[in-house]
């Protein structure tokens, strides 16, 4: 059976794209966009997890996201 990890990030209006495509590239595929709480939309995503583990979620995604966010990253 598969087993799914997950992760939600906020899209940023004028790099939605760029946003998508980076979460892409790292095997995430989007599930569905909704409202966030404050109004703009936010990502859900999600993979299969690794028999080994090593795709987890962790620090490595929550750091991505925290630059995506604040445009670091295109």
């Amino acid at each position: 059976m598969t087993t799914w990890e997950y992760v939600t990030t906020p899209l940023l209006i004028h790099n939605t794209a760029a946003i998508l495509n980076n979460w892409g590239k790292q095997g995430w595929e989007l599930v569905q966009v909704v409202q966030g709480p404050e109004g703009g939309p936010v990502a859900y995503f999600k993979r299969p997890v690794s028999d080994d583990g090593s795709n987890s979620a962790g620090l490595a995604a929550a750091a991505e996201a925290s630059r995506q966010f604040d445009g670091d990253t295109v």
